[in-house]
């Protein structure tokens, strides 16, 4: 079988990438590790709400894009080759395509009023306030902190196996360090019940929720890894050691090819992944699982092979490597790691 992405899922990528690349650089992630809480600057999302990017799940006769994983998987790693600091798999992949189908599984549409509201530019009342045109959702599953968790207008949170979208003000918490600061992280602490509103509800909701999270945050180690590796490369090209480029010495040479390696075998298996979402195919969790390990391992590698062959410099904070590399850290770990989904993998297949 030969697979290969459609014109138009890569002119939507090559179109957030190329609005990225201007709003999101480097100095733009360095002032969300040090903006004060609720202050995150939304340039950036404002952009990519515009663009449609928050409503690529929801189905057209929700008000959404109709697309499909296949389309969101390039966003997503687009996103993570910029290091984006805001919560877009939370809003994008985890919350867009529950909220997108709400209204047929209730019977009507919740009380915040149409899904496309909730993303699009429009701004509906939830608890006798105003959202602002793009809303930032974030979300907090299985007992893990929510990213922008102080920053957000909405939160998604699992509770008694029941999904419930509550204003960030009917929820309190403690914001957490992390190695990426970035991150923002908010542990939920308690909730308002009375501002909630129920969008899904069982044990089979939490785990597609989950599965959406794996995956986008699998796309978005798929960004990072081919960041992190692109700027080793041009600086083992550019620093010269004994009158050559280092680049040019065989260990490094090596060290890099196992990198690409891990890269190259990384990223199909997350596409193939996207693709048995986009079909609804049943072993799609199993397939989202080795896209997560997959994804997760290339990172450590090849994060492990740009730090060491950066040096010293490597460790400077004033170096952008640190941004990405701490990001990937953190994404390597977030909704499961390598070793968990491999386990899971392991039981699902009865080994």
């Amino acid at each position: 079988m030969r697979f290969h992405f459609t014109a138009e899922q890569v002119a939507l990528h090559d179109a957030v990438s190329a609005l990225l690349s201007g709003t999101c650089t480097p100095a733009a992630v360095r002032a969300a590790w040090t903006a004060p809480a609720s202050s995150f600057d939304r340039a950036s999302w404002q952009a990519l709400s515009e663009m449609g990017v928050f409503e690529v799940l929801v189905p057209a006769e929700a008000g959404g894009l109709g697309l499909d994983w296949c389309s969101l998987v390039l966003v997503l790693e687009a996103t993570g080759r910029v290091c984006f600091p805001g919560p877009i798999v939370e809003t994008a992949a985890v919350a867009a395509p529950v909220l997108g189908e709400a209204p047929r599984l209730l019977g009507a549409p919740p009380p915040l009023g149409e899904a496309a509201l909730v993303l699009g530019k429009a701004a509906p009342l939830l608890g006798g306030a105003a959202l602002p045109g793009a809303p930032m959702i974030s979300a907090s599953l299985g007992g893990m902190p929510a990213p922008c968790g102080d920053d957000a207008d909405l939160l998604l949170v699992d509770h008694r196996e029941t999904l419930l979208l509550l204003p960030r003000t009917a929820v309190s918490g403690q914001r957490l360090e992390s190695v990426d600061r970035s991150r923002r992280l908010l542990r939920v602490e308690a909730i308002d019940p009375s501002m909630a509103t129920v969008v899904a509800e069982g044990p089979a909701a939490l785990e597609a929720a989950l599965d959406r999270a794996a995956l986008g945050t699998a796309a978005q180690l798929l960004g990072l890894s081919q960041t992190m590796l692109d700027m080793t490369v041009a600086y083992v090209a550019d620093r010269h050691q004994f009158g050559v480029p280092i680049g040019s010495f065989q260990a490094v040479k090596h060290r890099l090819a196992d990198a690409l390696m891990e890269l190259r075998f990384a990223r199909p298996v997350v596409y193939r992944a996207a693709w048995s979402m986009a079909v609804a195919d049943a072993a799609a969790t199993e397939h989202v699982a080795m896209a997560k390990a997959m994804a997760s391992d290339a990172a450590e590698v090849i994060g492990r092979a740009a730090l060491q062959c950066h040096g010293a410099m490597g460790y400077a904070d004033t170096h952008d490597l640190h941004l990405y590399l701490k990001r990937s850290w953190a994404l390597a770990r977030a909704f499961g790691s390598a070793a968990w989904h491999r386990e899971q993998v392991a039981v699902r297949l009865g080994i």
